[in-house]
Parts: structure tokens; C-alpha cells; sequence
């Protein structure tokens, strides 16, 4: 779970610097590429989640 918690806060503060990188230079890449990291972030959690609920059923 730490790594998770490590990798969300890495992901947060990635999202963060891109959006701060367009917004001091106007250039959309960085938008896109903050955009592009949230769409695969939620892509992740879904998967983890998926995992969590997948071992309360094969547990039960």
C-alpha cells in the first residue's frame, strides 16, 4: 500500500508541474500530457480496485 500512496503523490505532483508548465508557457503539449497521465492514472485504479474486490470474493 505504501507504493501506491508514493506512486499517487508522484502522479499529483507530475500533473501539477504540467499544468503549471502550460500555464507559464502557454504550450498545450504539457496540457495533454497532464491529461494523458490522468487517463492512465484512472485506468490504474480502476485495475487495483478491481484486484481488492476480486480478493474479497475469491477470500469469501
Amino acid at each position: 500500500m505504501l507504493i501506491v500512496r508514493l506512486i499517487g503523490v508522484l502522479l499529483i505532483i507530475a500533473v501539477g508541474a504540467c499544468f503549471l508548465a502550460f500555464v507559464l508557457t502557454g504550450d498545450r503539449r504539457y496540457l495533454a500530457f497532464a491529461w494523458r497521465l490522468i487517463r492512465y492514472a484512472v485506468i490504474a485504479v480502476l485495475g487495483f480496485f478491481a484486484l481488492l474486490a476480486l480478493e474479497r470474493v475469491i477470500v469469501l
